[in-house]
């Protein structure tokens, strides 16, 4: 998912077994009598976000991490992850699969709401996959159906919404029906955009759906309040129409946007905040100090090469040898100086193994050249790449957000290509997130400092995005064998021919260098000690507020 991402759309493990056959209507959160004694009076959780906006409240439309989180606490499909990515009871109490493993029936649960008080049924999961697979939707995640039947060709153009392989038996049994058994599809289950959607809400409000607060329904554990479609502040309060409200102990969730980690951690010291995402140096000073948290993540940090719009950058040469000046080990420690890692390749490592050979499927098919720096062999590439060309110069923008971590990633980059590559001039563009998000949607960019959050732990979900038809493919990077890769992998039941298609496209990417991976993030934080319960996973929507509470 793009931060933006990332990402993320989902933190998820791969052998996150998704059978839910005997949940019933138990919650799956930590009991009431394990909390109860230990709450404090006041359940009230100040949060921040580190920078980003907030853009939709749409579950077709959600690209960003931030409108995940929300969507995330305030609606609720057939699943909910909890800690470790484990399976919770959401809509769904009981799962059947057949034996081809290609048809999915859920059991729906009877007393879940809406809070506009309809209730919560099969016919909002049929409803709410077909507006986002219709092409008219226009979703950026719609390429996730891939596999249910008939996905590939209604989001081509060339099926009928109505021919998706799903399908409403009565107000609580769902069918879904795939296309080929797929390895990870109950991984998606827990995902925002395979949640219900209420149609009378979003017939009411049309083209607002989704654009505010006050324009949007909510059946998870919190509703969404304050959030006018612009403002950086909004609050998530306890939704009392949940049908596992017992179990939610905050009342409310105050959320502010905060672009400086300066100011967050400044805020964090006064008791503003409860949780407050550090950088740098300020990392390194609180290294000791037990408030300190660091979070892995399966976030990665890369330059994207807008391949259409500049034909330099269509050039193999050129980009590995702007890669080739980056030293992503001073990068990752004197200049972030975060606790991020230095990146194998374009699957952060740590995401998934290979379940054939056991070992971590990013280290396995690094592409050293790809992520090493070489000055010398930069320059001699960088020379070919220019009269390939017939230029002697270049001068391209390097777009970024106005995020500190992002700042810092430019400055560095921006400094290494133009000490390094003679005759390369980069200007820095700096924007607000949010404006970065929508000039690469639009491919309003030359170079571009981009991020990606897998959305379930499955290589996929992240090689996925670059083949040359993908939406989040924003410099349009085309490679035939990547291509061709990726396909083999999402069509095969060899789980072994699978794993070798994945190897491929990973090492592809790399070789070809589709784009220049920077860092591997963590998210470091400082976090009042009286917050607990609250579930954090690596990979795609990272928080769950749902069991978490203030103790006394």
């Amino acid at each position: 998912m793009q931060l933006k991402k990332v990402s993320t759309v989902l933190a998820v493990t791969a052998a996150a077994v998704f059978l839910l056959t005997a949940c019933g209507s138990k919650s799956s959160s930590s009991s009431s009598s394990a909390t109860s004694g230990n709450l404090a009076k006041s359940q009230v959780l100040n949060w921040s976000e580190n920078g980003q906006d907030l853009s939709t409240l749409d579950p077709s439309l959600a690209i960003d991490v931030i409108s995940g989180t929300m969507i995330n606490n305030s609606q609720e499909g057939l699943y909910r992850l909890g800690k470790d990515s484990k399976a919770t009871p959401g809509i769904a109490t009981a799962t059947k699969v057949s034996k081809d493993k290609k048809t999915y029936t859920f059991t729906l649960r009877k007393n879940a709401k809406w809070s506009n008080g309809d209730k919560v049924t099969a016919k909002d999961f049929v409803y709410g996959w077909r507006r986002t697979v219709n092409p008219k939707t226009a979703s950026q995640y719609a390429y996730l159906y891939s596999g249910i039947k008939n996905a590939d060709k209604i989001t081509n153009g060339k099926a009928k919404p109505s021919t998706l392989g799903i399908k409403a038996d009565g107000n609580y049994k769902l069918t879904v029906t795939l296309e080929k058994p797929m390895q990870y599809f109950k991984l998606l289950m827990g995902f925002v955009v395979f949640f219900p959607q209420n149609q009378h809400a979003v017939e009411k409000y049309g083209k607002d759906y989704g654009t505010s607060s006050s324009k949007m329904v909510y059946d998870g554990p919190f509703k969404m309040t304050g959030w006018q479609g612009t403002n950086s502040t909004w609050t998530l309060v306890k939704n009392n129409s949940y049908w596992d409200k017992k179990n939610v102990h905050l009342t409310k969730i105050n959320d502010q946007v905060v672009k400086s980690t300066t100011t967050a951690f400044n805020l964090f010291q006064s008791g503003k905040l409860d949780v407050a995402t550090l950088s740098g140096q300020q990392v390194k000073n609180e290294k000791n100090n037990s408030k300190l948290t660091i979070r892995k993540s399966s976030r990665l940090n890369y330059l994207e090469y807008n391949q259409k719009k500049v034909k330099a950058l269509a050039n193999k040469q050129v980009r590995q040898a702007m890669s080739m000046t980056l030293n992503r080990k001073e990068l990752v420690n004197n200049v972030l100086g975060d606790g991020s890692v230095t990146p194998t390749g374009f699957v952060t490592a740590g995401l998934a193994k290979d379940p054939t050979t056991k070992k971590d499927f990013a280290t396995e098919n690094e592409v050293k050249a790809s992520v090493t720096q070489n000055n010398a062999k930069a320059k001699t590439l960088w020379k070919q790449g220019l009269k390939e060309l017939g230029k002697k110069k270049l001068t391209l923008t390097l777009t970024h957000d106005d995020t500190d971590q992002m700042k810092a990633l430019s400055e560095y980059v921006q400094g290494q290509l133009e000490k390094e590559l003679p005759g390369l001039t980069v200007k820095s563009v700096t924007v607000p997130y949010k404006t970065r998000i929508s000039r690469e949607v639009a491919g309003n960019f030359q170079l571009v400092i981009s991020a990606w959050q897998a959305d379930f732990a499955d290589p996929i979900s992240d090689l996925g995005i670059m083949t040359s038809t993908n939406d989040y493919n924003f410099g349009k990077w085309q490679n035939k064998q990547f291509d061709a890769a990726v396909k083999t992998a999402n069509s095969t039941t060899s789980t072994k021919k699978r794993w070798e298609a994945l190897a491929t496209a990973e090492k592809t990417i790399g070789t070809d260098q589709g784009v220049a991976p920077l860092s591997q993030n963590v998210v470091a934080q400082m976090v009042n000690p009286k917050l607990k319960g609250l579930v954090y996973n690596t990979a795609g929507i990272n928080y769950n507020f749902k069991d978490a509470y203030m103790a006394k």
